[in-house]
């Protein structure tokens, strides 16, 4: 049973079982406080949960950690359009990282091929490109996840709280508070949130077991996901699984607040810019042109 479920049995009956005082629903786990808001020992003893779902379900130890944003840190991330080169390598190391479905696929970045003559066009945008050798001639691409908005359009329509915007930039949801009603998805004009229609498949000796619990824990059913910046890698000092993976090195990543960082540099001396400036969303990812 769902949370949705649960809730719609209980409501016939919640009120005349309270009355009759046979019923307090309040401590059990659908009625918890949001994330953000439990305790110390709370928040240990749902990670400790979690972990022990997780090793009866993938007969693997798993460590699943809450760190949280790190002082004076502010992730931004840039993209190189005159290098990426179509191959789609990021696509398939963010799955591995962040324990998506393979079946259904749930991918947290598209990759997009467009026309040299056509320009950035969406219209014509192929997602689907199947070629024996990239990057075809007269084409280049462009990627899309996340934009981790400032000014994000998820957030303010969410009905339950169940997305925020974390002080380092990330744009988290608490999966367990979310309700499946996709209004993040119909707010995003990025198209980077993803639903879980199926429970996720996840075959048991491709699980990474390093994850924390506003990122790459295994979803279940019936909720919505998205790209975190790797926020299990990045809170750690490390870069997220796509920039690793680069072959080209188009993907930059580093703290906006530091000026001696690698995405400070591309900001202030490459040809930037954000997609659908015109909304006001403000995006902490940019693109801009290296060559």
């Amino acid at each position: 049973m769902n949370r949705r479920e649960f809730l719609c049995s209980l409501a016939g009956c919640a009120a005349a079982a309270t009355a009759a005082g046979c019923l307090d629903p309040t401590h059990t786990g659908w009625f918890r406080k949001r994330f953000r808001e439990l305790a110390p020992a709370d928040v240990a003893a749902i990670l400790e949960g979690l972990e022990r779902e997780h090793a009866e379900r993938f007969g693997k130890e798993a460590q699943v950690g809450a760190q949280a944003a790190l002082p004076g840190v502010e992730f931004g991330y840039a993209l190189d359009i005159s290098r990426c080169v179509g191959c789609r390598r990021c696509v398939y190391a963010c799955v591995e990282e962040n324990n998506q479905s393979r079946e259904p696929q749930i991918h947290w970045i598209r990759v997009l091929e467009m026309e040299k003559e056509r320009g950035i066009d969406f219209a014509e945008a192929d997602a689907y490109y199947d070629a024996e050798q990239v990057p075809r001639p007269g084409h280049f691409y462009l990627p899309i996840s996340c934009q981790q908005c400032r000014n994000a359009p998820c957030v303010k329509s969410c009905p339950v709280g169940a997305t925020w915007q974390e002080p380092d930039g990330i744009v988290t949801i608490d999966y367990d508070w979310c309700i499946g009603c996709r209004c993040c998805m119909a707010a995003c004009p990025y198209g980077a949130r993803h639903f879980n229609w199926a429970e996720p498949a996840v075959p048991a000796e491709e699980l990474n077991p390093n994850m924390h619990y506003l990122g790459n824990r295994v979803r279940r059913k019936g909720v919505v996901e998205k790209c975190t910046f790797c926020i299990q890698r990045v809170r750690s000092g490390r870069y997220p699984a796509c920039v690793e993976v680069c072959p080209v090195g188009a993907r930059k990543f580093g703290n906006l607040l530091d000026p001696d960082s690698e995405v400070r540099y591309v900001l202030e001396h490459k040809r930037v810019f954000v997609l659908k400036a015109e909304l006001n969303t403000r995006p902490r990812f940019y693109y801009f042109y290296g060559l």
